[in-house]
């Protein structure tokens, strides 16, 4: 599977051509999400003046974007040319991503952190135009025997490239003046934007299978009326708006109230990703063997668990405890990431793939927006509360809650044997 999806270009079909395009036009992808997003992000926010609220708002705003997901579905039959639209609205979202970094260049002060935020904004309702998009065409080019391994290795490569990308980039901005590391960052990150646009041009362009359904509300209401898929769908919208209470805000955490440098920081988010690279291949041979939803339930408790782990800080060093969370945390996202795709693009009929992956999109959207805005809103009201509340209070609690919902609720509604 491997040597098929690298082999140079010229000894591809067309439909291997496709699945390598997809490995190749994520590394300059993962390149830009990995120097600008995670810990990065919530270090160039705390650079621009950002307190809790507004770091919780920044950390929503991908999910809420989710939302779009629901209108593009609406008019997917006008969206005949996928790659080009892929193309358009992924190019402006990183366009526009990478566009932040003039921003203490050109706006005053005393605006940076709401002029990021609408940018940001509206490069994430692009991004997510794009993902719906991109979700329907891929789902199209991989095809289903292999969509598993296939997703596991691809993840694998990429998340190999996000934890060098993000070990550097702690490097970078530890060795340097703040500020020269934040440019040097960006100007990575637009070079990278426009290789992805390079890359973004060679994927195919397949047809499109039309829903059988001509009414738009009929077309929502496949899904809405599917009983096992919406009890499975309204059950990760809920543990995810649980688990963004904590998870989103953990760098935030680590940077701003157990006080560790950019180093640490990105250290520790780098052995998450490590193990997310290594989880995401065995997720992908499991999920050849097992049902989707058999695996969701065993990853989501690892998440849940992962929070718990914080409470480890009453006894044992900060640092140690923390690397033990990243690695349980990157089992359990890993597992989550992988498998909740192919839940919407393996368990959903292909001619209404769109309208299901959209309603997904736009529940666990919801969910996920409000995630962060609550934990944002909750740490702003412990900032007088004792240490351990605000260091690992809020983690633990979470992480009961969780643990809880996986598995006594999980087991009930993640059933089937799709």
């Amino acid at each position: 599977m491997l040597r098929g999806i690298l082999l140079p270009r010229r000894r591809m079909s067309a439909q291997r051509r496709g699945m390598h395009t997809a490995v190749m036009e994520g590394i300059p992808a993962t390149i830009i999400g990995n120097l600008l997003g995670g810990p990065l992000l919530t270090a160039y926010l705390l650079y621009l003046g950002a307190k809790s609220e507004a770091i919780g708002i920044a950390l929503a705003i991908p999910a809420f974007a989710n939302l779009v997901q629901l209108i593009v579905a609406f008019y997917m039959h006008r969206f005949e040319n996928r790659r080009l639209y892929v193309m358009v609205f992924s190019f402006i979202h990183r366009l526009l991503w990478t566009a932040t970094g003039l921003i203490p260049f050109w706006v005053p002060e005393i605006y940076w952190v709401p002029t990021y935020i609408v940018l940001f904004t509206i490069s994430f309702i692009c991004a997510q135009s794009a993902g719906m998009l991109w979700t329907s065409l891929v789902a199209d080019m991989v095809p289903a025997q292999v969509r598993g391994r296939y997703f596991g290795i691809r993840n694998t490569i990429h998340w190999a490239v996000a934890s060098l990308c993000l070990l550097i980039g702690g490097q970078i901005l530890n060795r340097l003046p703040e500020a020269t590391g934040f440019i040097v960052l960006y100007i990575i990150c637009a070079v990278a934007t426009v290789w992805n646009g390079i890359e973004l041009y060679r994927y195919p362009n397949l047809p499109l299978a039309r829903s059988t359904e001509t009414s738009k509300w009929k077309m929502l209401q496949k899904p809405l009326r599917d009983r096992i898929y919406m009890l499975a769908t309204l059950f990760l919208a809920t543990f995810i708006l649980i688990q963004n209470i904590a998870v989103p805000l953990f760098s935030y955490v680590m940077l701003d109230i157990v006080n560790l440098n950019y180093t640490w920081v990105t250290v520790i988010t780098t052995v998450q990703m490590i193990v997310m690279m290594f989880s995401y291949y065995y997720w992908g041979n499991l999920n050849s063997k097992y049902a989707t939803r058999t695996l969701l339930r065993w990853a989501l408790p690892i998440i849940a668990i992962s929070c718990l782990l914080w409470a480890g800080m009453e006894l044992l060093p900060a640092i140690l405890v923390l690397i033990a969370v990243h690695i349980v945390l990157g089992i359990g996202i890993g597992g989550y990431n992988l498998l909740a795709f192919n839940f919407i693009i393996g368990d959903t009929p292909k001619s209404e793939r769109p309208m299901y992956i959209a309603v997904f999109s736009a529940l666990t959207g919801i969910t996920g927006f409000i995630g962060p805005l609550l934990g944002g809103w909750i740490y702003k009201r412990v900032e007088d509360s004792p240490y351990w509340v605000q260091s690992y209070g809020i983690s633990m609690f979470t992480g009961a809650t969780l643990l809880f919902m996986a598995l006594v609720i999980g087991p009930m509604v993640l059933k089937g044997n799709k």
